[in-house]
């Protein structure tokens, strides 16, 4: 069964040369031109499993778009294309909850390659199994829902903190490689400073520690992390 692909671009120049990419990959595409329009595709029965999402939509920012499919359970890959250049304006996409983000203009190779990574990316994580910490009452991570307790208290954590941990959680007490964790929450295509990801480890160590988890994240000195406890 061919994956589904919703592109959500309102300038039709753009929109069809990718529709057309897709479609010669054998993606089932869905092409919407507004953000009201993509919201009611992403909440329907069979949901997309990427959602190629433009900013500058003429009804609705497409951060707001990207966050409110996030907070209305929306848990598959979603790829920024935009005009803005900015630092700000790719790391705040990020943590609206986006995968990736593609500058205009942009390739079609690129971008070709850009939406099979992701896919890849995102699929084997919501391949992995929930994990539960040894104490019931301690941390539990719901795949599925992209959600991550300690109890009964939520923790907010970005999209890339998320899959951090999934992908630490999954394999508790062994040291995964700092180049495994940029493919696997980045991607291959990567070409920025793995500082990214030294940033990205110590915010999830704060909030892990302020919600008093009972696993920490520890660095193995130029090899990567691990989650260790409970």
């Amino acid at each position: 069964m061919s994956q589904r692909v919703l592109v959500v671009e309102d300038e039709e120049d753009i929109a069809f040369p990718l529709v057309r990419t897709l479609e010669r990959e054998d993606f089932s595409v869905r092409h919407v031109e507004t953000g009201a329009a993509a919201l009611a595709a992403i909440a329907e029965a069979d949901p997309p499993e990427i959602v190629i999402l433009d900013l500058g939509l003429p009804d609705v920012d497409g951060l707001d778009v990207c966050r409110q499919a996030r907070e209305g359970g929306y848990n598959g890959a979603i790829m920024i294309l935009t005009a803005r250049a900015g630092e700000l304006d790719r790391v705040v996409g990020l943590d609206y909850g986006a995968d990736d983000y593609l500058a205009k203009p942009f390739g079609l190779a690129e971008f070709h390659a850009r939406v099979r990574a992701l896919l890849r990316r995102t699929g084997a994580t919501a391949e992995r199994e929930p994990y539960r910490s040894g104490d019931e009452a301690g941390l539990r991570i719901d795949v599925d829902a992209r959600r991550v307790f300690n109890g009964e208290t939520e923790l907010a954590l970005t999209g890339k903190e998320f899959d951090l941990l999934t992908i630490l959680a999954a394999h508790k007490d062994k040291v995964v490689s700092r180049g495994r964790l940029m493919a696997d929450v980045w991607d291959e295509n990567w070409y920025g400073s793995t500082k990214t990801l030294d940033v990205t480890v110590g915010r999830l160590r704060q909030k892990l520690e302020a919600a008093q988890v009972g696993e920490k994240v520890v660095a193995v000195r130029g090899v990567g992390f691990r989650l260790e406890g409970a």
